[in-house]
């Protein structure tokens, strides 16, 4: 008896990393991650070595059912090491493995909100070849063969997600005609970001039955519309039960040279679409506030109602490395509570 097993990869493509994946046939039945071997790729072919020397090892970190594939095969997120079984330059997981370890005790979790847009033929799908469709305003959330495009595709990959066991939350329709999202979460940092990774290779790969492109370019049509962007909802367990906490952490992002530290790590092409229109803050400025979608850190009304919850950081793009923005914002609030006492 044998199953297939796809592994997927972060390359090191820049400034914005893909995937990649290849199947093993595996003898047996799956019976966990520790039962699955380590592999190995030409990273000369994947921007992470040099062709003289170019292999590289995949080291699995998190398995779940194939739902398109089904039956007894299952799909292997892995990350990339050495041939000495240290971390290679471009994995980025095992920096957040610290972070999140560090910081256990504080609980923290995360709800990230993966934006994108579809594209058929090169063009936005909805968009007239040569053309434009009627201004943004009634796509987001909305219903009709004249506003929403491509949900046949995103029904498809939610269901995928709900079969692989992810921690799919919710799916919507965006502002603009083929751009859509979906949420993954509450998770503890590795977990969602680990889940987001599949979570992305299966919209590629469900994509591709419909012969449709899913992009995560944080501004695909340039003008008066809406980026794409992946909102890091955030939260420890001070969070959770103090209103005084949620304060800290917001102002923890905006002190010294944090913003920026932060920003620059949020995903190429950020500048195109932090312009401080569209639902956004300027890259260039920090801010805060209450129920404010203009802010960087949106505090949501409940939160201040109730006294205690979660922060959304709105500036991540789409195409952001979800091991970093997570890392990011864990050691940068996680130490400001710690040091005040907040814990």
């Amino acid at each position: 008896m044998t199953f297939k097993a796809e592994y997927i990869w972060i390359d090191g493509t820049e400034p914005t990393a893909k995937l990649r994946s290849k199947t093993k046939i595996i003898a047996g039945s799956p019976a966990g991650l520790d039962a699955l071997p380590i592999w190995g790729f030409d990273g000369s072919s994947t921007n992470q070595a040099e062709g003289h020397a170019s292999d590289c090892v995949l080291k699995p970190v998190f398995t779940c059912p194939d739902p398109i594939r089904g039956g007894d095969d299952v799909l292997v997120l892995c990350e990339v090491l050495n041939i000495d079984l240290t971390p290679h330059a471009t994995n980025t997981r095992a920096a957040l493995a610290e972070v999140e370890e560090k910081f256990a005790a504080q609980e923290p979790i995360f709800g990230i909100e993966q934006e994108y847009t579809f594209f058929k033929d090169g063009y936005p799908l909805g968009f007239p070849k040569g053309g434009f469709p009627a201004p943004q305003g009634g796509y987001y959330c909305g219903v009709g063969a004249d506003e929403i495009f491509g949900r046949d595709v995103v029904e498809a990959h939610l269901d995928n997600c709900l079969k692989a066991g992810l921690g799919i939350s919710g799916i919507n329709a965006e502002v603009m005609p083929g751009q859509w999202e979906f949420q993954v979460g509450p998770l503890a940092p590795l977990e969602v970001s680990d889940q987001l990774w599949v979570a992305r290779w299966l919209l590629y790969r469900t994509a591709e039955d419909f012969d449709i492109a899913a992009t995560l370019d944080p501004k695909p049509v340039k003008g008066d519309w809406n980026g794409a962007g992946a909102h890091t909802n955030f939260s420890t367990k001070a969070m959770r039960e103090s209103y005084d906490a949620i304060i800290t952490a917001a102002e923890s992002l905006g002190e010294g040279s944090k913003p920026l530290d932060h920003v620059k790590n949020y995903g190429a092409g950020i500048d195109d679409r932090l312009t401080g229109l569209h639902e956004t803050a300027p890259w260039n400025e920090y801010s805060y506030g209450v129920s404010n979608r203009g802010a960087s850190v949106r505090i949501p009304w409940q939160v201040e109602k109730d006294g205690k919850g979660y922060i959304e950081d709105r500036r991540p793009n789409a195409n952001v490395d979800p091991y970093v923005v997570t890392r990011l914002l864990v050691d940068t609030c996680c130490s400001a509570l710690e040091k005040a006492g907040q814990v």
